[in-house]
């Protein structure tokens, strides 16, 4: 067993919100089984589900044994957990194709493979759930949980209250009792003693630890964390493109990275203890130097750092942080061709985009005719002249020696894309079709 006491660890961290009396003293009594349930109704994890799997990371650091459990039988029914509508169903080859994915992502934060008795354990309750008829269940489950205590959730109750009216389905209904009997089958079968999750699984996670009690007079543990949320009082991982995916099919390493870099010193502080790893004495260091030089944002930066490393990888973040030198510091062309496509785009996206033909490049064209007459990057060849000689212009971070340099296929940025630079900060992408 580790010496690190795994509540006080999140103590600190602050990501106790919730804890059932007797937690803490039955993970003293030695290597203890918990789990957090992940809903698989997308085929990558966003960044929200991140404070369960590290409340497993650091649980598997304690000396404790995680498992992640993939919703397959409920994922095809929705919780209806502080969500005003019903969720689409999803078929049983998808929720599949979901669960192989999220594993591959649960793999770089949790260790399935270790030869100690606390590797991880991935199940999915669609193995359990699959032949268990209907008249079995409510014989066996649903007698030991009474309506009245059901209806008395909160989840259950502010739906009922909406003032949409579109009321619960029996279905919805059903989840909190499909969820307290994962937790008594864990609980039966693979030691599981507590369960662990956002502070709005709380109700859920309880009627799992009251069916265990009534059914096999057993005791079973529950612990949440707050919901995370940002200073200004957005919502945490969303962005004006949607959430913050781990995939890098919708989230480029780049924007995962830059998404990190860019909250506020406030979030900072909080973002650091909750998603990495790194002890207390680190952390207040950070902490110190973020407050004594702000406008260096030392803590972004570790922060951004290690959660691109965790999710993605070394060479990802590598890549990640060159290309933010991109936009704003001397990076060179060098730099530049290595990006690949997505990249390029993710960090251009926003500036002014001019398509141009191949053809024109085919002989080599004048620089001051393709950022005049092709693509309208200058108003005139007057201005144009002026700031070339001034070396106020740039082609792929290059200064562009003349005005008159000849332009052709070698200056395309993986066969399609020319940068150009004016002054500084203005960008344009000549885009080559």
């Amino acid at each position: 067993m580790s010496t690190m006491n795994f509540v006080e660890e999140l103590k600190w961290r602050g990501m106790i919100h919730d804890m059932m009396p007797g937690t803490e003293e039955q993970l003293q009594k030695g290597m203890t089984s918990a789990y957090v349930g992940i809903d698989p109704t997308a085929d990558s994890l966003h960044i929200g589900h991140l404070v369960s799997v590290m409340m497993l990371k650091h649980f598997q650091r304690a000396g404790h044994r995680p498992i992640a459990l993939i919703g397959g039988a409920t994922g095809m029914i929705g919780d209806p957990s502080m969500k005003s509508q019903e969720r689409n169903l999803l078929d049983e080859e998808t929720l599949q194709r979901n669960q192989e994915s999220i594993k591959n992502q649960l793999a770089k934060f949790l260790d399935f493979d270790s030869d100690q008795p606390n590797a991880a354990v991935l199940v999915n309750n669609y193995d359990w759930m699959r032949n268990y008829s209907f008249l079995h269940f409510i014989r066996d489950i649903g007698k030991h949980i009474t309506v009245n205590y059901m209806m008395s959730k909160d989840s259950v109750k502010k739906r009922l209250s909406s003032e949409a009216g579109a009321g619960m389905s029996f279905t919805e209904f059903s989840y909190q009792l499909l969820q307290g009997y994962d937790y008594l089958f864990l609980y039966e079968n693979y030691n599981c003693r507590l369960q662990m999750g956002g502070s709005d699984q709380w109700g859920n996670i309880t009627t799992g630890t009251e069916l265990i009690r009534k059914k096999v007079n057993g005791e079973a543990f529950a612990l949440t964390c707050p919901l995370i949320t940002k200073a200004d009082g957005g919502k945490f991982g969303k962005t004006e493109s949607g959430n913050v995916w781990l995939d890098k099919r919708y989230t480029s390493p780049y924007r995962f990275y830059q998404f990190w870099l860019n909250v506020s010193d406030e979030d900072a502080k909080k973002y650091i203890k909750i998603f990495t790893a790194l002890d207390k004495e680190e952390i207040e260091e950070l902490i110190a130097e973020q407050d004594a030089t702000p406008h260096l944002r030392p803590l972004q930066k570790r922060l951004a750092k290690e959660v691109t490393i965790m999710a993605h990888s070394q060479e990802d973040y590598d890549s990640a942080a060159e290309a933010s030198t991109i936009l704003f510091g001397n990076s060179t062309s060098d730099s530049l061709r290595r990006l690949d496509e997505a990249t390029l785009l993710d960090i251009f996206a926003g500036v002014p985009q001019y398509e141009i033909s191949r053809n024109e490049l085919a002989g080599g064209v004048k620089a001051i005719d393709l950022l005049t007459e092709k693509a309208a990057v200058f108003p005139s060849k007057g201005e144009m002249r002026k700031l070339v000689q001034s070396g106020g212009v740039s082609v792929n971070k290059e200064k562009l020696p003349a005005f008159d340099t000849l332009i052709d296929f070698s200056y395309l940025l993986g066969k399609k894309y020319i940068l150009v630079q004016k002054g500084k900060k203005n960008y344009f992408l000549l885009i080559a079709s």
